[in-house]
């Protein structure tokens, strides 16, 4: 009798089996994996509020913890009081700016939810605002770290990049990496110019990575700064951080922020590892330079906090870097370890100003830098490299990441590393010691891991073996979901098309409107430092020679040229800077010159390298007016003041030489004041912070 019911038993399980596989796999999922249909607005995590155009989003949650947007095709929406407001079949709210209370219900068959919307108009909420139902269906962040294994959990916290595979730049998915997304979990990936070439190509690789993704969607990032930090190949190339800083225009900034960030959106990217908010006080500075907005901490924040306030409307997660501060040092991170040697209390006032500003305007990450100070964490480490005492760098410092940034300073969003890969980290560290410092310190993203299957198992036993406590690793993950579900980094239960993804991203990416911007932005910037005896404005006179002379860029500076003077010959110098006999009579015989400088580093502008001795050379040997433009770095007059007018452009894109070009013949009157104080080979103010001239 026994056998017989076991056997049946049996039996019946196995039936039930069957009949279950034999359902097809959206079925499979309605019955056993959707618990409910929320509004995500009620998530308790985020905070959203309505808006005119506020469109409202709808999730299903999993069982599993896996959360997807639902299409809203599916969906039917009610307003119960459209006096105070209405709701579009999409979702979309249309304010009356009546004062009163309504419930906006959404459904899918017999799933429901709803969200209220008040507007009291009293002095306590001037705006109308939501009023977010409660239960434990909405503790969406919470339920999700429940379900997960600690793979899955240090997963979300590794973002590598996949710059090349087989020493071929990655341009589209490859079974190998999609299988890497998948086997590691992984929370998020960087790409690089390498990586995004085309419109179209771009989109079709960023919506393939999202494919990729397991449960909870990708952070799909790039650093996109803006002037001589541009990955993307196609688009808008706006002009750099101390352009936007010599507009001293907050509104400015923020167009470019809000531009930057569209396109990036449309390309399916949602975080972006912008601004650099680092002060540049040090001319020196061989990795900072134009990337930051200028040397005055409250101009730095000022447009920091605009582009990033303009960056994070448009759905992209803004990134402030680098922190507590990479503008006071004169070595290169991704090559050695530089030191910030100030206290406390001055970097209070200058480098971590900015970031404290972004801070409160509730920017969503911050990346740390690859920098020791001394004075907040003298902990001495030993080196891999050199054997010897070595102060432990900001990134692995949980003095600076956690005692500093969360606790004095009360930051509560993302922390990513810089690269792991850089040299600051990588020659002194091994690859998952400085990943497990890293985390111990209060990241919450290690960015670049060296070694994804080693860093990953490293960390995986750490927590294993309690070095690292579950509780820290829960606390990254609670973060890092957050950013997901409010920079739209969710898995969509209906994807959109990628032929609907493309038609839209070439419609955005270098949008009309866009390069208006850019046109704008590259001309408030144009400085005009010097201009003795009225050298500036020329004037286009079709029987006047001008020769443009230089080496790096000096055809995109020829052809800005030519656009207002067709009678201009471009000199283009040899890499040593010596001209020939018939250079030299050409510019000889110029009734203008106009000569181009640009430099990258220190050396590079140094009173005897090749380039400045050249400038010089051709300003004492021409009687003709001596037209300089700093292409890049402002401080080049330094070693060349002796020509009749300098303009800084801070960049080499194309909208900053063809608006230097309109200045030089007056078709703009230069308005950009300096960022910056430009020195003299002694020390001294050569050109005052904020000096700037015009007609």
């Amino acid at each position: 009798m026994k056998n017989f019911l076991k056997n049946g038993l049996v039996g019946i399980l196995t039936i039930l089996l069957l009949a279950s596989m034999a359902l097809p796999s959206g079925v499979q999922a309605a019955k056993s994996k959707t618990k409910d249909l929320i509004l995500l607005e009620n998530v308790p995590d985020l905070d959203r509020q309505p808006a005119e155009g506020y469109k409202l989003t709808v999730l299903n949650v999993y069982n599993d913890g896996q959360f997807k947007t639902v299409n809203n095709e599916t969906l039917k929406w009610k307003s119960s009081n459209k006096n105070v407001a209405t709701v579009s079949s999409n979702g979309e709210i249309t304010l009356t700016g009546k004062k009163g209370n309504t419930f906006i219900t959404v459904s899918a068959g017999k799933d429901r939810d709803r969200i209220a919307i008040q507007f009291k108009g009293n002095h306590k909420s001037k705006e109308p605002f939501f009023k977010k139902e409660k239960g434990k269906q909405y503790d969406l962040i919470a339920k999700s770290i429940s379900s997960m294994t600690i793979e899955e959990k240090v997963g979300q916290m590794l973002m590598p990049d996949f710059r090349t595979w087989d020493g071929k730049n990655v341009t589209e998915m490859l079974p190998e990496i999609e299988q890497l997304v998948k086997d590691y979990h992984l929370g998020g990936v960087i790409l690089f110019r390498e990586n995004v070439v085309t419109t179209e190509q771009t989109a079709r690789l960023v919506s393939a990575y999202e494919e990729a993704s397991e449960k909870y969607g990708l952070l799909m990032t790039i650093d996109q700064e803006g002037g001589i930090v541009t990955r993307l190949q196609s688009g808008t190339d706006m002009p750099g951080n101390m352009a936007l800083g010599a507009t001293r225009s907050a509104e400015v900034a923020e167009k470019v922020g809000h531009a930057i960030g569209e396109e990036l959106n449309a390309l399916g990217f949602n975080m972006n590892f912008a601004p650099v908010l680092d002060v540049n006080n040090n001319p020196d500075n061989p990795v900072i330079g134009v990337r930051s907005f200028g040397e005055d901490p409250e101009l730095v924040a000022e447009m920091g906090v605009a582009y990033t306030k303009g960056m994070q409307a448009s759905g992209v997660a803004a990134t402030a870097k680098h922190f507590p501060g990479h503008g006071d040092t004169a070595v290169d991170s991704h090559l050695g370890l530089p030191e910030v040697p100030h206290d406390l209390e001055r970097l209070k006032e200058v480098e971590l100003y900015p970031f404290q500003k972004a801070m409160e305007a509730e920017i969503d990450a911050i990346m740390t830098a690859h920098v020791t100070f001394p004075n907040i964490d003298d902990t001495k480490v030993i080196s891999q490299k050199t054997g010897e005492e070595i102060s432990l760098p900001a990134t692995l410092s949980h003095k600076v990441l956690t005692e500093l940034m969360r606790d004095e300073m009360g930051y509560e969003g993302v922390i990513t590393t810089d690269a792991m890969n850089m040299k600051a980290i990588a020659d002194h560290f091994g690859p998952v010691d400085a990943a497990i410092r890293a985390v111990k310190a209060g990241t919450d993203i290690v960015l670049m891991p060296v070694g994804l299957q080693e860093v990953a198992e490293g960390l995986v036993e750490a927590v294993k073996t309690g070095d690292i406590s579950e509780n820290r690793i829960e606390a990254s993950v609670q973060r890092i979901l957050k950013l997901k579900l409010d920079r739209g980094g969710i898995k969509q239960e209906k994807p959109q098309s990628i032929e609907d993804k493309i038609a839209n991203a070439v419609q955005v990416v270098g949008s009309e409107e866009h390069k208006q911007i850019e046109k704008e932005a590259a001309q408030q910037s144009i400085t005009l430092v010097k201009n003795d005896n009225g050298a500036l404005p020329l004037h286009a006179n079709e029987n006047k020679k001008i020769a443009v002379v230089g080496s790096s860029y000096i055809g995109e500076l020829g052809d800005a040229i030519k656009k207002y003077h067709q009678n201009a010959e471009v000199i283009t110098v040899a890499s040593n800077f010596v001209l020939t006999d018939e250079q030299k009579e050409t510019i000889a015989n110029a009734d203008a010159v106009i000569v181009g400088s640009h430099t990258s580093n220190v050396a590079g502008r140094a009173y005897d390298h090749p380039q400045m001795k050249m400038i010089r050379d051709i300003s004492a040997q021409t009687e003709a007016p001596v037209i300089a433009i700093g292409i890049r770095n402002p401080y080049d007059i330094m070693s060349f003041n002796e020509v009749d007018a300098y303009i800084a452009q801070y960049g080499f894109r194309t909208a900053s030489f063809q608006a230097s070009a309109a200045a030089i013949f007056g078709e703009i009157n230069p308005s950009g004041q300096l960022p910056v104080t430009i020195p003299d080979l002694d020390g001294n103010t050569l050109y005052e912070f904020g000096h700037g001239l015009n007609y």
